[in-house]
C-alpha cells in the first residue's frame, strides 16, 4: 500500500525533459523528424533523446530552465563541461561521441526550424575513439554453429531445433541481423528453389539478399516441423507458444551452441553477421557487394572488414615466416595487397581495396 501511494504522488511535470514549453515542443517535433524523415532505428531515436535529456538536465542545475534561446547561446565551455562531467560518471568515449551527435542533430533541428545555430557545437572535437574491429569466427566453427545436427540440447522439441538452426543459418548464410531474420513473414520465407529474400534493416530499408540452397533448406526443414500455422502475415520464426520468437531465445541457443563447440564468449549472434562479411571478403568478394548485402548506409562502415583481413594476414605472416619476429616494419609485406584465406590461412592476391578507376560489377539482387 506505501508502494502505491508513493506511485501515484510522482509529479508527471517530473518526467518531462527540463525545459520550457516551446523547448519542449521542439523535442517533440525533432523526435518525429527522425523517426518519420531520417526513418531512424527506434532504438537510436530513443539514445539521441536520452542524451539530450541529460544535457539539459546538467544546464537546469546550473543555469535554471534551458530555453532554445539558452542553446543557442551556450559557449564551448558549457559543452566541455558536460563532457567531463559525463566522464567523470565513467562514460566512455564512444558514448561521449553518441552524446555530440545527438545535440548537433538536434541543433540542425532548430536551425531548420528558423530558431538560429548552436555555434558552440562546431567548437567542440568529438573525443577521439579507436574503432573495435569485428571478431569473426573460422569458417569450421561457423559452420558447424549452423549444421543442424549440431545441437547440445536434446531435451527440447525436433521442430525448435529446427528453427533455431534455420535463424542461424539465414545470420551467417545471409548476414541477416537477428531483427532481420526474426521480422521474416511466413509468406516471404526462403524455401528451395528461392535464390533471394528481402528483408527490413535499419531505417525500414528493404534490400534484397541472397539465400543459398543450405539456408533454403533449413528453413523447410523447420517448417515441415513446425506444429503451429503460421499466418502469411505474420511471423515466419515462432515461438513454442506460436507467438513471435524472441530475440533472446536466439541469443540464448547461440550461447548454447558457443559452450557446445568450446567457442569464445565474442561467438554472439552478430559475430555470425561479421563472419559473413569477413569470409566473403577472404575469398575475392567485391567490397560494393558486400555493402550491399549488409545494407550499410555508408561504405565506410563496410570498409572496417578490410582491417579484419589485413589483421588475419599480418598474423599468419608471423605465424609462419621464420624471420617474421625480426624483419622490421619497412620489409613486412603490405596487408592492404592480399588476403587471408580464413580457413586455412594461406595468402591470396586479392585486390579488395576499393576501386574507385572501374566500375564495379554488380549482382542482380
Amino acid at each position: 500500500m506505501m508502494r502505491t501511494a508513493s506511485l501515484t504522488a510522482v509529479d508527471p511535470e517530473a518526467l518531462l525533459p527540463p525545459g520550457d514549453a516551446a523547448l519542449r515542443a521542439a523535442m517533440r517535433g525533432w523526435r518525429e523528424a527522425l523517426a518519420r524523415e531520417r526513418r531512424m532505428a527506434a532504438n537510436t531515436v530513443e539514445a539521441y533523446e536520452r542524451d539530450l535529456r541529460q544535457f539539459l538536465i546538467h544546464r537546469a542545475a546550473r543555469s535554471g530552465t534551458p530555453t532554445i534561446a539558452g542553446l543557442i547561446a551556450l559557449k564551448p565551455r558549457d559543452l566541455r563541461a558536460f563532457m567531463a562531467a559525463r566522464r567523470a560518471e565513467g562514460i566512455g568515449g564512444r558514448s561521449l561521441m553518441r552524446m555530440l551527435a545527438g545535440l548537433r542533430s538536434f541543433a540542425r533541428f532548430l536551425e531548420r526550424e528558423g530558431h538560429g545555430s548552436v555555434a558552440a557545437l562546431g567548437a567542440v572535437r568529438s573525443p577521439k575513439v579507436e574503432r573495435r574491429l569485428p571478431r569473426p569466427l573460422p569458417i569450421s566453427a561457423a559452420l558447424a554453429m549452423t549444421a543442424p545436427e549440431t545441437r547440445p540440447d536434446d531435451d527440447r522439441a525436433p521442430w525448435v531445433l529446427a528453427r533455431d538452426a534455420a535463424v542461424i543459418a539465414l545470420l551467417y548464410g545471409s548476414g541477416l541481423r537477428i531483427s532481420e531474420a526474426l521480422g521474416l513473414t511466413a509468406r516471404d520465407a526462403p524455401m528451395p528453389g528461392i535464390d533471394e529474400v528481402r528483408v527490413t534493416g535499419k531505417g525500414g530499408k528493404v534490400r534484397a539478399v541472397p539465400v543459398l540452397p543450405a539456408v533454403a533448406e533449413a528453413v523447410a526443414a523447420y517448417l515441415s516441423l513446425c506444429p503451429h500455422p503460421l499466418d502469411p502475415e505474420g511471423p515466419l520464426f515462432v515461438g513454442v507458444k506460436g507467438g513471435p520468437l524472441s530475440p533472446r531465445v536466439v541469443q540464448y541457443a547461440v550461447s548454447a551452441l558457443r559452450g557446445a563447440l568450446g567457442l569464445p564468449e565474442s561467438a554472439t549472434p552478430h559475430a555470425l553477421r561479421h563472419s559473413f562479411a569477413t569470409h566473403l571478403l577472404a575469398r575475392r568478394g567485391e567490397l560494393r557487394a558486400i555493402q550491399e548485402l549488409l545494407g550499410h548506409a555508408s561504405l565506410s562502415t563496410t570498409q572496417i572488414y578490410t582491417k579484419v583481413d589485413a589483421a588475419r594476414l599480418m598474423s599468419a605472416f608471423e605465424d609462419a615466416h621464420p624471420r617474421a619476429r625480426r624483419l622490421p616494419p619497412s620489409e613486412l609485406p603490405s596487408a592492404r595487397s592480399e588476403t587471408v584465406d580464413a580457413e586455412q590461412g594461406t595468402s591470396a592476391r586479392s585486390g579488395y581495396a576499393v576501386r574507385q578507376d572501374r566500375p564495379m560489377e554488380r549482382r542482380n539482387a
